[in-house]
């Protein structure tokens, strides 16, 4: 009993450990990533400002500023410029698709040119990794002359993606450690009273609990591991009613599954192989549960 113990608490101390491990291993590897998120985010202003460099040279300015690059929102960036320019629709789309190809997260987006005044839209496109699914419309009509914003936003992908994928990764992996670590360790329930005998004398039948048979006039009757157990909890509780809802926990719980008619179905096989001895039956109470009744 002692070395069991001892077996037991070892197997605890491992997989509490293992479960320990993999979490703190998810949670590392998600976060690890923070540094290469800041660094793709950085190198996007810098592809973003030269995309309205490019924008101003087209459009033969090459002495106003590009404004810092604005981001309004998750993915979401702006711009801005020092002052009012023109462009084509063409220029633009293939300026964005060129330099943005070199962006490993940026492979949808959606683009709108935004009328400083009043924010309205001016001219917008859509790209995306499948060039089938483009939305790109007016590619041929110069823009006036104007004050504009361009408003670049990504479809959410990438490092942030993958982070949440490891977190929730670690999370499900940690509770099928656990689920596992619980049906390993969980303690099966014994009948308290005779758990120590094997054989059991009922009327005319010896029950050997440990050889799964019964043993009738020299003959041999084999039982299920499931008819066992099920005989064994009838047997050490003679004459007694057994509630149906003792049964279904004690026989199936530990199996993960209890299912009402596989109890009455292992109770009709019982009673067949019970019949030979008149005097031993397993009989229906009503709404509680059932009772092996032995006369003598």
């Amino acid at each position: 009993m002692f070395n069991s113990r001892n077996l037991l608490s070892g197997k605890r101390k491992y997989l509490c450990g293992l479960i320990l491990l993999v979490f703190i291993s998810g949670i590392c590897v998600a976060f690890s990533m923070t540094g290469s998120d800041d660094f793709a985010i950085a190198r996007r202003a810098v592809l973003l400002r030269k995309i309205g460099d490019e924008l101003l040279t087209q459009s033969g300015d090459n002495k106003s500023r590009v404004l810092p690059v604005k981001k309004i929102a998750e993915n979401e960036y702006q711009i801005r410029f020092e002052n009012e320019f023109s462009f084509q629709p063409d220029s633009l789309v293939n300026t964005t698709r060129r330099l943005l190809a070199n962006d490993p997260l940026a492979s949808d987006y959606v683009v709108n040119v935004l009328n400083c005044g009043n924010s309205s839209v001016a001219y917008g496109y859509a790209i995306s990794n499948n060039k089938k699914d483009d939305i790109i419309a007016c590619r041929g009509r110069v823009q006036p002359k104007g004050c504009y914003i361009i408003s670049i936003k990504f479809k959410p992908a990438g490092i942030n993606t993958a982070k949440r994928g490891y977190l929730l990764g670690s999370l499900s992996f940690l509770a099928f450690i656990g689920f596992v670590f619980f049906r390993l360790v969980k303690p099966r329930r014994v009948s308290p009273d005779n758990q120590h005998i094997e054989v059991f004398t009922l009327g005319s039948m010896s029950f050997d609990a440990v050889a799964r048979r019964l043993i009738v006039n020299g003959n041999t009757i084999d039982l299920t591991r499931t008819e066992t157990r099920l005989l064994l909890i009838f047997a050490s509780s003679p004459n007694q009613t057994i509630e149906r809802s003792r049964l279904q926990k004690e026989i199936w719980e530990d199996e993960g599954v209890i299912v009402g008619r596989s109890l009455d179905m292992f109770i009709s096989k019982l009673r067949k192989k019970l019949e030979s001895d008149p005097n031993i039956k397993i009989a229906v109470i009503r709404g509680k549960g059932y009772k092996l009744e032995i006369s003598s």
